[in-house]
């Protein structure tokens, strides 16, 4: 599998960036749970940080393509990818670009044993239920972080629940 050569550390200064990433969910014993796979310790942009997974999107690619392409490279994984339900911007200090993402809802293909982690992306990952996500948190995020407030829309949204921001 090649990976594409645009990640979190390529400059792009002064460029705007679209990225999509996976609200990817299940159930377990009952309770909804989110996958957060957590960024390698040698990152320059967030080491060690849980995360929503996804990526950039290629110039002219589909969102759900671009997002598929992504989950596939980083953990050998097909997606089922849903709809959208959040929009947020961030600046990249390490890449020098501004980023326009996109949260979808998704669900993997494939049981998650089958997960493979490549170290020089993420080190570890996890199931976490909306209570549990305290535990996905660092001194880099907190649960007042912009993906963690779209994590817990998320959850709201699966639960039929209006989110209260």
């Amino acid at each position: 599998m090649t990976k594409t050569s645009h990640d979190s550390e390529t400059k792009a200064d002064g460029q705007q960036v679209l990225t999509a990433c996976a609200f990817i969910h299940k159930k377990v014993n009952g309770i909804e749970k989110v996958f957060l796979p957590k960024r390698a310790d040698t990152k320059k942009f967030l080491p060690g940080v849980f995360e929503l997974p996804g990526g950039h999107i290629d110039f002219g690619e589909d969102m759900i393509d671009g997002l598929s392409r992504e989950i596939q490279e980083e953990f050998d994984m097909k997606l089922n990818v849903g709809d959208p339900f959040f929009v947020f911007t961030y600046t990249n200090q390490i890449k020098g670009s501004h980023s326009i993402e996109v949260v979808y809802f998704a669900s993997f293909e494939s049981p998650d044993s089958k997960i493979k982690l490549d170290p020089e992306d993420h080190s570890e990952y996890g199931w976490y239920s909306e209570d549990e996500l305290i535990n996905a948190t660092s001194k880099h995020k907190g649960l007042d972080d912009i993906e963690f407030v779209a994590i817990k829309k998320g959850f709201a949204l699966l639960n039929g629940q209006s989110p209260k921001f």
